[in-house]
């Protein structure tokens, strides 16, 4: 197996619990998470021109265009020890041409694996529209598992409300542009021999059990 922790992209819809395994995946192999989507949230949360930008499409319920997603990622990529330590791509790539870049950046520290995680679009739908968000301190509740009192943060005691880009129209949305844009991308990573599956629904510690199990196997092909 390599000395470096593994270079890694989680692909899957909004609502297959990438974020929650991707954080865990860099914990159990001491590798950098790189989610864009929490660079964008924070990006809009500091008010800056970048997150100015990328409010406007997430409002919308579209997907962040290409060029302003690649700039991000290759500045992280470029300006850190992502590359030497080792990675997991949380919500990139998620188009063709942002798999092309990536190859490019990482020409000589290619990928070794990349895993859809899967689970129906009806339970996507479910979780994401279901999620609640403490306005101070960003606590995330559910419709399935609110908070005690009703919809005040158990931390803080601010309110808990439903986030704009997690409206039920915005999120479907999404999921029918992910479709049309982030299939192509599961077959081009299969003509590359790099994809591997795995089932986003159940436990989520089984689920965290098959992912660590497939980069293993992945790991050690490699060596």
């Amino acid at each position: 197996m390599s000395d470096r922790g593994p270079h890694l992209v989680l692909l899957g819809k909004q609502g297959a619990g990438k974020g929650t395994q991707a954080s865990r995946l860099a914990e159990h192999y001491g590798v950098i998470h790189l989610a864009t989507g929490d660079v964008f949230r924070a990006a809009i949360n500091e008010g800056t021109e970048l997150g100015f930008e990328v409010q406007r499409y997430m409002d919308r319920g579209e997907l962040v265009p290409d060029e302003i997603v690649i700039g991000v990622v290759r500045e992280v990529l470029t300006n850190s020890d992502a590359v030497k330590r080792g990675f997991v791509l949380d919500g990139f790539p998620r188009t063709v041409p942002q798999a092309k870049e990536l190859e490019r950046v990482l020409a000589d520290f290619p990928l070794d694996v990349v895993i859809d995680l899967d689970v129906p679009t009806e339970i996507a739908l479910h979780r994401i529209a279901g999620r609640r968000v403490c306005v101070q301190c960003q606590t995330t509740y559910h419709v399935d598992n609110p908070p005690k009192e009703d919809w005040i943060c158990d931390v803080c005691g601010s309110d808990v409300v439903q986030r704009d880009d997690d409206t039920e129209e915005a999120v479907m949305r999404r999921l029918e542009l992910w479709e049309i844009q982030t299939l192509p991308l599961i077959h081009f990573y299969r003509r590359r021999g790099l994809l591997a599956h795995v089932d986003g629904i159940g436990d989520s510690e089984d689920v965290f059990e098959s992912l660590v199990a497939t980069v293993e196997v992945r790991m050690t092909e490699d060596a």
